[in-house]
């Protein structure tokens, strides 16, 4: 196991709504496994909120829980003093979050290997996993307030981008119950149309996986992971077959050319410069009029809807567009 750092502020992750349905298809699978062994559906106690892990565990109490809620992983030890300021507060949170995040507990002097494979250096850290992908939280003392406010960022990207809605809680339910068996709501009325972006996806179709997206806004236009699939799986569409060498060159030679502009933004954003590309956008805004500011505006707005409006280059990248416009 290798931890993939992800920020939730972060690099543009084209494949996040593939791994988000591919997650919640793990989760099904797994629901639907436990009930044909009998376990059926249930809830878990406050009790199992809050875990000791350990390395021989890692596989099945973090990355595989990790398809259902986020898993907040503490990093700690009985020498550390901070630690024993810190966990508490976890603790308590984790309780009162019911079941939107489970916290687990590492202790370092035990798991060596595991600290390594983070990359941590000091401890108290926190980190957290996503459908299987690892994220920094923070790491030394932090206030409840700080705290609150990662918790309430990690699991408002769970839930929009992965489906994570967590897991149901009964305060009269005894410890140690299956994990899998944590009930759910049941399948929402798109997940057969989201199933086909992903199979469209999985294929390289990604004409047949931007209908399959906007199948599912014709019927609910504000459903959130269908919107950044859509952007995500037409922003693959439009740079699919591009000669990056030429793209560049044509934006370098036509500075004042809207179109070229736009098009090197997709390239700069699919690579990852998420700044260079709005900027880019922004830039081209200030030389432009008429139709052709509009035009590229509208890209603007599209490949903010790539990112994910929550981003904080995002928020700036607004203010520096109101700016230019007004």
């Amino acid at each position: 196991m290798q931890p993939r750092n992800m920020s939730m502020s972060g690099v543009v992750d084209l494949a996040a709504v593939k791994a988000a349905q591919e997650a919640k298809a793990k989760a099904e699978q797994a629901r639907a496994e436990a009930a044909r062994q009998g376990g059926g559906p249930g809830a878990v106690s406050p009790a199992d909120l809050v875990i000791d892990v350990d390395e021989a565990g890692f596989e099945s109490d973090v990355l595989q829980r990790s398809t259902e809620v986020p898993v907040v992983i503490d990093f700690w030890a009985e020498w550390c003093e901070p630690c024993k300021q810190l966990s508490p507060v976890l603790e308590r949170l984790a309780v009162e979050y019911n079941g939107r995040f489970l916290l687990a507990k590492v202790d370092v002097d035990a798991n060596q290997m595991l600290m390594q494979q983070f990359g941590i250096q000091g401890i108290p850290a926190v980190f957290a996993v996503v459908a299987g992908q690892a994220l920094p939280l923070f790491q030394g003392a932090a206030g409840e307030a700080q705290i609150r406010q990662t918790l309430d960022q990690l699991v408002q990207v769970a839930e929009q981008r992965f489906g994570l809605t967590g897991l149901t809680v009964d305060p009269d339910a005894e410890p140690g119950g299956s994990p899998a068996a944590a009930e759910k709501a049941p399948a929402g009325p798109y997940d057969a149309l989201l199933e086909a972006a992903v199979r469209a996806l999985d294929s390289g179709d990604l004409g047949g996986a931007v209908q399959a997206y906007k199948n599912v806004l014709s019927e609910d236009p504000g459903h959130p992971e269908a919107k950044l699939g859509l952007a995500q799986a037409e922003l693959l569409q439009r740079v699919q077959g591009l000669d990056l060498q030429q793209v560049r060159r044509d934006a370098a030679d036509r500075p004042g050319d809207a179109q070229a502009q736009i098009t090197a933004a997709d390239l700069d954003l699919v690579g990852g410069h998420v700044e260079d590309a709005f900027g880019r956008l922004i830039d081209t805004i200030r030389r432009t009029a008429g139709d052709e500011r509009d035009t590229v505006r509208l890209r603007l707005l599209e490949l903010f809807e790539v990112v994910g409006t929550d981003d904080p280059r995002v928020a700036s990248s607004r203010r520096a567009l109101a700016r230019a416009l007004f």
